[in-house]
């Protein structure tokens, strides 16, 4: 077999013309098979470095608006896609963006998503007008008529989570109505008690 590479760690491998194979990471010389002849008068370790870095990719962050489960009754979830710039891209990838106070329009048949902020970095500036500025949404025409339809009957399209784990990023919204305090406290219940559940569990 001929001089294999495998890439970061590791081990070539390289053939001597004499028919012996040598290790150049230098952990062992495999020519101690009976296989291959004695080569003591030759032997000696080719070393090589291997200068590849290896690249960490960029974790994909979900970015959440908290409030909107505590302050709406929501319906089913839709995933449109969002108008943006290379900047707010990037930063959006960072994890550098919040949802809380945005909400969803609809604009000569079209989706806007206002409020929503995306901060800069000092590598990737942005400025204030940038970072809340209207960014339209994408979705498909019959999407996007039963939206109308929602907001008609008093509903509001909330944003729910930005998803920037894909090629594209993505928003993920859907209708729902705002909550009575009531519901708001037994929603705070629900959840205090779900809790107490949990960490009574885990202590078992």
């Amino acid at each position: 077999m001929p001089g294999s590479t495998r890439h970061l760690g590791f081990t070539l491998l390289f053939w001597i013309p004499n028919q012996v194979w040598y290790d150049s990471g230098g952990s062992y010389n495999l020519c101690g098979s009976s296989r291959c002849p004695n080569v003591d008068a030759e032997r000696f370790i080719i070393r090589y470095t291997i200068g590849m870095a290896k690249k960490k990719p960029i974790q994909s962050k979900t970015i959440t608006n908290r409030r909107a489960r505590a302050d709406y009754e929501l319906g089913d979830s839709l995933v449109v896609g969002m108008q943006l710039t290379g900047a707010e891209t990037k930063n959006l990838r960072m994890g550098h963006g919040q949802l809380r106070g945005a909400y969803v329009t609809v604009k000569d048949n079209e989706l806007w998503l206002l409020n929503a902020t995306i901060s800069g970095t000092n590598g990737i500036p942005l400025s204030e007008s940038e970072q809340t500025r209207t960014r339209k949404l994408l979705a498909k025409k019959r999407e996007v008529t039963a939206l109308i339809e929602s907001k008609q009957m008093g509903k509001t399209i909330v944003p729910l989570d930005i998803l920037t784990g894909g090629r594209f990023i993505k928003l993920r919204i859907a209708v729902g109505r705002g909550k009575r305090q009531y519901d708001k406290r037994q929603t705070l219940k629900a959840r205090d008690e779900k809790r107490a559940i949990d960490q009574a569990l885990k202590q078992r």
